[in-house]
């Protein structure tokens, strides 16, 4: 049996947003990875529908930046001044074709839970009984804010009232109007409707209320008054018709959009999360069977997870790649690749362009940027390894450091295979390590070490005694060296009596 898909789907995006108290426009605020318009347009494309359309005003330019990336092939229409959820739904139908017959779904772009099984469901029960609107609605516990579902005695539709009409309506003494206060059926803003009542409805619609806007929740009511058949479909799930209009509501739809990934993840996937309520990840991370993820994890942005591998505590990956069989532990990776079986901290830092080999090692304070460490090499303590690339199988010594930035350009370090070099070494870039070389300990590479050489550069060391009883007299120094020398038997003093 063929889905029933709607002609289109028109997301308002739009509004001001001033309750969430940001310079930042309410439909760019992220929740699981992406912008809450990301997940309306999300949802809407995945309907299948022939046209798609975002609406925007506010910070016009970067919400429709955002629509074009969850949706490449929404279009885009500007609402003029006139205010008002109606007038931006007739700025979208302005982009559709004027002879478009079917079935129109309106939505919003600041309800991010919502699925695109719940509007193909809407459409197939709009059309299946035919009516003009059918608007998804929800009971709530907290109807505050939210446009109320008014019911005619036969349980259909009469009246959708905005709350500040309602409470408006209560001050005047419309008991009738003012009871819709104590309502929990809510309007989702989100609606079925036959697009040739939507056109010619919306052409009546008014902004004579309240708020002096143009509402789309009038249409309802004038769609019935024409004849047509207006209903109300009741969704299962309130979280997928709830809304954000401010950063308590975005942090509460944050947690529980949280809390669904971890569990499509740990039922479907089979990954193990120790402790859900510290983890935290973005809606587009994979994680592999048998995976366990340790408490205050972060798994951001496109970040894939391989099966068996042990990740955290208190880590953070963003965009990175974490192959079979790997462990990360205390580290934060940005745009890594992390190999099969590779250990990987604690305490490590991957930035932008580190690739670890399988089997390979990047320990404790080590950090690595556009660094490709191949299979079974190992980089263990305490290191900088930036723009370099080091073989199979070699061993950095710990405390070492690529050299890479002269103060003007950046230049590149290459170690080779089965490479042994000593700890405190300075890899003076651009320098070349030849295969199954090696270093001594503080050596300073500053020319290319040939393949099996050993690398040293150390001086004699001179000692100049007593230095601190005649350049620091008086300091704790001093009187310690003092006393040291006092203690040594007089045979180990020289003629004048230095040690």
């Amino acid at each position: 049996m063929s889905t029933v898909r709607p002609a289109a789907v028109i997301v308002l995006a739009a509004g001001d947003g001033t309750r969430m108290k940001s310079d930042l426009n309410k439909m760019l605020h992220t929740i699981g990875g992406h912008p809450l318009v990301g997940h309306a347009m999300r949802a809407a494309d995945a309907t299948g529908a022939e046209h798609l359309v975002g609406v925007v005003r506010a910070q016009r330019d970067a919400v429709a930046e955002a629509i074009a990336v969850a949706a490449e092939r929404a279009a885009i229409a500007d609402q003029d001044d006139v205010k008002g959820t109606g007038r931006a739904a007739e700025c979208g139908l302005e982009l559709l074709p004027g002879d478009l017959q079917g079935t129109v779904l309106v939505t919003y772009g600041d309800t991010p839970l919502l699925t695109a099984a719940t509007l193909l469901q809407l459409t197939a029960e709009h059309e299946a009984a035919g009516n003009a609107v059918t608007v998804l609605t929800a009971e709530v516990i907290d109807a505050t804010g939210y446009g109320r579902v008014l019911r005619a005695p036969d349980g259909s539709l009469a009246e959708i009232i905005e709350h500040k009409d309602a409470l408006a309506a209560r001050e005047s003494g419309d008991e009738v109007r003012g009871r819709a206060l104590e309502i929990n059926e809510i309007n989702s803003g989100i609606y079925a409707f036959d697009v040739s009542v939507l056109r010619a409805s919306l052409a009546q619609v008014t902004s004579e209320n309240a708020q002096g806007e143009k509402y789309l929740t009038d249409v309802p009511a004038i769609a019935r008054a024409a004849g047509g058949k207006v209903a109300a479909h009741l969704v299962d799930d309130p979280w997928e018709i709830e809304g954000v209009n401010d950063k308590v509501q975005l942090a509460r739809l944050g947690r529980e959009l949280n809390r669904r990934t971890l569990e499509r993840l740990m039922r479907e996937n089979g990954a193990i999360v120790v402790d859900p309520a510290t983890t935290w990840v973005d809606t587009d991370v994979s994680i592999g069977r048998d995976t366990v993820v340790h408490p205050d994890t972060q798994l951001l942005g496109a970040t894939t997870i391989g099966a068996g591998c042990e990740i955290g505590p208190s880590t953070t990956l963003k965009d990175t790649e974490v192959q079979d069989g790997a462990s990360v532990v205390r580290t934060h990776g940005e745009l890594a690749l992390v190999g099969p079986g590779a250990t990987v901290g604690p305490w490590a830092y991957l930035r932008p362009g580190t690739e670890l080999g399988g089997k390979g090692k990047i320990g404790t304070f080590v950090e690595t940027k556009n660094a490709r460490i191949g299979e079974g090499s190992k980089v263990p303590h305490l290191s900088y390894i930036g723009d370099a690339t080091i073989g199979r199988g070699s061993n950095i010594g710990a405390a070492s450091v690529t050299v890479n930035y002269d103060g003007v350009n950046k230049h590149q370090t290459t170690i080779g295979d089965n490479v042994r070099m000593g700890s405190d070494n300075m890899y003076v870039a651009p320098v070349t390590v030849g295969d199954g070389a090696g270093s001594g300990a503080g050596a300073v590479i500053r020319k290319d070490v040939p393949p099996g050489a050993l690398a040293i550069s150390v001086a004699p060391q001179r000692n100049i005694e007593r230095w601190a009883l005649d350049k620091r007299p008086g300091t704790a120094q001093a009187e310690a060296a003092e006393a040291a020398l006092a203690q040594q038997d007089p045979s180990e003093t020289d003629e004048g009596g230095r040690a």
